[in-house]
């Protein structure tokens, strides 16, 4: 399921959860809704609130530092095409297929992460699919230098080769880590509790009622986040490409 999806499922239950609890005002007998039961339920509720507040907060945070992360990897990943690219202009005329199958690299990169249109499916696995590194590669191991400014210039290539293709195999690795499902289930449930306590103390008229959807969705929301910063490079919540559109400027120079 997408996170918008995750998301709208989210705000159902959790709006569910309200009319359970106006639905037990009506149910239970009074005096298991007296002052001194509502100051006890109170004190439950905070409890879970708290964890909810805690754990929510934990997820936003881990979720931030795993988006900000992946924008600094395709910093990183730009720096090394330019560094690539005036290395292999320095080795001479004879790397030139080289470089023009490295750009071509680039812009297949950008087209697949962020096309105008979308066609659908995962960015992650047109990731795990490409070939473009492991045959820019396999160009450079056919070059055959003579002087030892194009050995030097080789070798430099080589080097930021492998820390291309490293990076991506942890990009790919580290998309598999992803949010334990049962995490988001509990987080979700205990949404859905607050809110049917909500529900069973709150008098049943319009403006409550529209408070609480709002709040529902702003939790809603929040869980929406989450999962969209946890895929940095899907969804409607995606890292900038300007790193990699800027290294294009500066290639072929």
């Amino acid at each position: 399921m997408t996170s918008l999806t995750i998301g709208i499922i989210t705000a159902g239950c959790i709006c569910g959860g309200a009319l359970v609890g106006f639905a037990l005002q009506g149910l239970l007998p009074k005096h298991h809704l007296s002052k001194d039961a509502q100051d006890m339920i109170k004190l439950a509720v905070g409890v879970i609130a708290t964890s909810t507040a805690l754990v929510l907060g934990l997820l936003v945070s881990s979720s931030k530092g795993q988006f900000d992360a992946m924008g600094s990897r395709l910093v990183q990943f730009g720096a090394n095409v330019i560094i690539l690219d005036n290395t292999l202009a320095e080795y001479g005329p004879e790397a030139k297929p080289v470089r023009d199958q490295l750009r071509q690299s680039v812009e297949e990169t950008l087209r697949r992460i962020w096309p105008e249109e979308r066609s659908g499916g995962s960015t992650m696995k047109a990731i795990e699919r490409g070939s473009s590194i492991d045959a820019i590669r396999a160009t450079l191991r056919t070059l055959k230098p003579v002087t030892d400014e194009q050995r030097a210039s080789l070798a430099q290539a080589h080097q930021i080769m492998n820390d291309i293709s490293r990076s991506r195999w942890v990009l790919i690795e580290d998309a598999q880590r992803g949010l334990p499902p049962i995490l988001l289930g509990v987080l979700i449930f205990w949404l859905a509790l607050l809110f049917v306590s909500f529900g069973l103390f709150a008098p049943r008229n319009v403006t409550v009622t529209l408070a609480l959807f709002v709040s529902a969705c702003s939790m809603a929301a929040a869980i929406f986040l989450v999962l969209e910063m946890n895929s940095p490079l899907d969804g409607l919540m995606k890292i900038s490409s300007a790193p990699l559109r800027k290294a294009l400027e500066f290639m072929g120079r």
